[in-house]
């Protein structure tokens, strides 16, 4: 297998190549702070004695939003990871935790069975990475992104959120409004962090979701 170094500065080149064309809610730049966040969180929850677990940390973060079903546009691309790995020389235990870590952690596998489901340290703290850049600061100007990229708008009190999603409402294309997000997904994110590291964090980050919400209404509704 290639130097630990090298693997991940090919990894780093990947996730620019393939994300090039993705808008500002899913791009590179995403990617990194989801790398630095979920290393971080692995060292608060102890794997940084495990060269191996940082490693899989590490090269799972980077690559789990390459194929993501929001931006493939060829059915190819759901391949790219699992072939880099190879390439790599990735020894196959190790590729079996990441693509499992990969393939795991979105949100609409939470819906229909992850949530019940055991999993390692290394996928709670790259699945809590991934979560934090969701919420917060930096998850409000995502959101609001995502939701410009995809022509939706910002808010219509007539639309309710809808309560209870399941995998496949939540991967249809219905159009929603933005902020009916927050309430479909973003708010509960708090209270599925899997770490401790990534549980405390995420208070902060909900608390001002939660404030930016009140003050959203208000001035939607001209009380400020």
């Amino acid at each position: 297998m290639a130097e630990r170094s090298e693997t991940v500065r090919n990894a780093e080149k990947l996730v620019e190549s393939a994300m090039k064309g993705n808008d500002a809610s899913h791009d590179a730049a995403h990617v990194f702070r989801v790398r630095d966040l979920a290393l971080s969180l692995a060292r608060e929850e102890g794997l940084s004695s495990s060269p191996d677990s940082m490693e899989i940390v590490e090269l799972a973060a980077l690559l789990h939003d390459i194929g993501d079903y929001k931006y493939v546009r060829d059915s190819s691309e759901e391949k790219i990871v699992e072939e880099f790995l190879e390439a790599e020389g990735v020894t196959e235990g190790k590729k079996i935790k990441i693509l499992s870590i990969v393939k795991g952690m979105g949100f609409k596998e939470e819906l229909e069975r992850y949530a019940t489901s055991k999993y390692s340290v290394e996928f709670g703290v790259v699945q809590d990475a991934d979560r934090l850049d969701a919420i917060g600061a930096i998850g409000i100007a995502r959101c609001f992104t995502f939701g410009g990229s995809r022509n939706n708008v910002l808010h219509d009190p007539s639309i309710e959120p809808r309560p209870d999603l399941s995998k496949e409402q939540y991967v249809k294309k219905n159009k929603q409004t933005t902020v009916n997000h927050f309430h479909e997904k973003l708010l509960k994110l708090k209270d599925l962090m899997k770490t401790k590291a990534g549980q405390r964090r995420a208070e902060r980050r909900h608390k001002f979701m939660e404030d930016f919400l009140k003050e959203f209404y208000e001035e939607w509704d001209g009380r400020a």
